[in-house]
């Protein structure tokens, strides 16, 4: 028994210490790393120039071979940094990535190219490009853990890339819609305070293209209305959805959307009376009739023509009577 044990282990040696053949799917290249090669084909995507290493790369692209793609334009741009045919190599990494459907990655490759190659002809492409990938964040696309692993949106996320989109290019052909759907991401975050300053961002910047900076206006007064809607009712930003509201409505009168603010501003009239209303009411309780009077006059001059309103008319004539005036007390004192 012993012996055929022996046996078996000088049989493992022979195997592992003997000469067999061994294919190398993994080359290593000084200045470009580890790649994959497959066997029998080793090296042969190599170029000596970068116009035909773009060449393979365009190629390989072409018919579907993204991971060939890859290697030949990074190829190009490590070894030709300088060269006429790096900004292409840059923006066909991007491509690349895209095409698998690593838009993360894709967004990056292509942040590269346009900070490294401002004056490329593909400078414009490569940002509606990135505009094009932000969108699909918006849409509910989930980012992907390492790359490859479908994780979680995000629309913080997706709210830095339409900034970068912007920072890129802030008067580009897609920086307008970037700024307006840098504020929606927010806004999908409830996060409306960062939402509502996009959205004045765009108004600001844009205020030469009437369409952007009235669309930009409008939403600001409805992030406004949302925050006030929030949980319990917020007076403040009630306040700010109105403000924004009037002034969408004093420099586009002529909107479609002016009656739709129109509700929304008398609704949110209507809301502030009823809070300033249950303020004064709680003041009357506990017997403060001056700090009562005064939230009933604020809801008349919020909205006159409201039930609240009425009631506090009523409210306001009984506890008159209960507040003396400052000479009126002065002279009762002994």
């Amino acid at each position: 028994m012993k012996r055929g044990w022996r046996w078996i282990w000088c049989a493992l040696v022979f195997c592992l210490l003997g000469p067999m053949p061994a294919p190398a799917p993994l080359i290593y290249t000084p200045g470009e790393g580890w790649s994959y090669e497959p066997v029998g084909a080793e090296g042969r995507w190599r170029r000596a120039r970068a116009k035909d290493q773009l060449e393979v790369a365009q190629q390989a692209f072409e018919r579907g071979d993204y991971g060939l793609a890859l290697k030949a334009a990074r190829r190009v741009v490590r070894q030709w940094p300088l060269s006429d045919y790096a900004p292409e190599a840059q923006f066909l990494i991007g491509r690349c990535y895209e095409a698998r459907r690593q838009d993360e990655r894709a967004f990056k490759e292509y942040q590269k190219f346009i900070e490294q190659y401002p004056k490329a002809d593909k400078f414009e492409e490569a940002l509606q490009r990135q505009h094009a990938i932000a969108l699909r964040f918006l849409g509910g696309q989930w980012f992907k853990l390492w790359g490859y692993i479908p994780f979680f949106p995000s629309m913080t996320k997706t709210a830095e890339m339409f900034d970068k989109i912007v920072r890129n290019g802030p008067f580009s052909p897609v920086a307008s819609e970037a700024q307006l759907n840098m504020g929606a991401a927010y806004e999908k975050a409830r996060d409306y305070d960062l939402a509502v300053k996009a959205y004045e961002a765009a108004a600001d910047r844009y205020f030469d293209r009437p369409g952007v900076a009235a669309d930009a206006l409008y939403r600001a007064g409805m992030a406004w209305l949302k925050q006030a809607r929030t949980a319990e009712y917020d007076q403040s930003a009630a306040g700010r959805a109105i403000a924004t509201f009037t002034d969408f409505l004093a420099l586009y009168p002529g909107d479609p959307r002016a009656a739709e603010v129109q509700q929304h501003i008398a609704s949110l009239k209507r809301e502030q009376a009823r809070g300033h209303f249950e303020i004064a009411r709680f003041y009357e309780k506990n017997r403060h009739w001056a700090a009562a009077l005064i939230y009933y006059n604020e809801v008349l001059l919020l909205d006159p023509t409201s039930s609240y309103a009425d009631e506090a008319r009523r409210r306001i004539e009984q506890l008159k009577p209960r507040v003396r005036p400052p000479e009126a007390t002065a002279q009762a004192r002994p």
